[in-house]
């Protein structure tokens, strides 16, 4: 084979090689960026990777016997629920929304005794304080303001709940003005929740939630059980409504 012939066979073969070696960087490419996809779901979406999925055993509880929560209706109705949240989770709100007239008329009526226990799961997922700056605010609200103006303002924090994208758009002010508009007197409630004095409490609550087994939200309790009938939350927020009226 002359000079010429083997330099272009050499050529060649260091063109096939190349080639070869670009396509199996694209397909790492393609697989890394696959993986962190799924990742970033996983954590920018940070409820839907711990709300379903990984249901631990979670302990028996009863509504009212938490110090960490707020209730309605009267504790000897017939039927309890409880409600684990996180008020940066969107499913949370979702079953918020589709449970709070139904629950509120019902706990009303006699037939359930409902506490609602807000607690952080997501701050670290979201690398957010939102939802310790949202739950100590509404520990605030509950200490100086009472239980009836706390559950408004707990409803409010779901009406206004930011993106997971980007919850830190709700400011320690605007908490501030939730609290005002839910009925909480600016004076009572304004310098702690500025100062993030709700802080201590969230962490006694997210301890109590995570010592009952508690490890995804929302998690629902009827009558002291773990209540998962359905397979999305609207089901599971028809299907309770159903079990308690």
């Amino acid at each position: 084979m002359s000079s010429n012939s083997k330099a272009s066979a050499r050529a060649q073969k260091a063109a096939e090689m190349r080639a070869a070696q670009k396509k199996r960087e694209t397909r790492r490419r393609i697989l890394t960026i696959g993986g962190v996809v799924v990742v970033m779901a996983l954590i920018i979406g940070g409820s839907i990777g711990v709300s379903l999925l990984n249901k631990k055993e979670v302990k028996a509880a009863a509504a009212g016997s938490s110090a960490y929560g707020v209730t309605i209706g009267k504790k000897d109705a017939p039927h309890s629920v409880v409600i684990y949240e996180d008020f940066l989770c969107p499913f949370c709100r979702q079953l918020e929304s589709a449970t709070r007239s139904d629950l509120e008329s019902l706990a009303a009526d006699g037939k359930v005794f409902v506490e609602y226990r807000p607690f952080d799961l997501l701050s670290q997922g979201t690398g957010s304080d939102y939802p310790i700056r949202a739950a100590g605010a509404f520990s605030i609200v509950l200490d100086k303001s009472g239980p009836e103006i706390a559950k408004k303002f707990h409803d409010l924090l779901y009406e206004n709940q930011p993106s997971e994208q980007n919850p830190d758009v709700v400011t320690d002010a605007d908490l501030v003005a939730l609290a005002v508009k839910a009925g909480a007197s600016e004076s009572d409630v304004k310098a702690a929740i500025e100062a993030g004095e709700g802080a201590d409490w969230v962490t006694k609550a997210t301890k109590e939630a995570h010592d009952s087994g508690v490890s995804s939200t929302p998690t629902v309790l009827l009558d002291g059980q773990l209540f998962q009938d359905g397979r999305t939350i609207d089901d599971i927020a028809k299907n309770l409504v159903a079990a308690v009226d």
